[in-house]
């Protein structure tokens, strides 16, 4: 089910047949290198994620959407909102398979992502959090309309950079 559309992408509800492209990307430790513990995920933990979304789109009406081009149909990769360990604020995540990284696909989706997440769920905040080492996303954060905010830090004192945007 198509959710809305970009100029290049389509953006719809992930299903139990995005499976195969979720491993493509999650599955790629290249890819992976910034996302939680920096492990790429089995694909048992992908099928996982889809049980998990579903039940996101049950409670709150959003989760993590497939990404396609609308020229080929090809997954590029996958983008949402979501409340991790249970946080208050949505926080858009985002990952793309590497074959089409370096085409502004990520930007045009955060940026459609968030204007979404506040049209249709009215959204007041949205955040994003990055490595403070992964310079590539705080630039996709930026053109998305994201400004930087307090970073966080866990017990071991690492540092995650957060971003926020408000919709006024």
């Amino acid at each position: 089910m198509e959710v809305f559309a970009t100029p290049r992408l389509t953006i719809r509800r992930l299903d139990a047949g995005d499976v195969a492209d979720l491993h493509a990307v999650y599955g790629d430790a290249e890819a992976m290198r910034w996302v939680a513990d920096g492990q790429p995920l089995a694909l048992e933990r992908c099928q996982d994620w889809v049980r998990v979304t579903e039940r996101n789109y049950a409670a709150r009406g959003y989760g993590m959407f497939t990404v396609r081009a609308r020229d080929t149909g090809e997954v590029v990769g996958f983008c949402g909102l979501v409340h991790p360990g249970g946080q208050v604020d949505a926080e858009i995540k985002y990952a793309l398979n590497r074959a089409h990284w370096g085409k502004g696909y990520a930007t045009e989706v955060a940026a459609a992502m968030l204007r979404y997440g506040a049209k249709v769920h009215g959204l007041a905040r949205i955040i994003a959090t990055a490595a403070p080492e992964n310079l590539a996303s705080h630039r996709v954060l930026a053109k998305a309309g994201m400004v930087p905010a307090t970073p966080r830090r866990d017990e071991e004192g690492a540092v995650t950079l957060v971003f926020t945007w408000d919709p006024a």
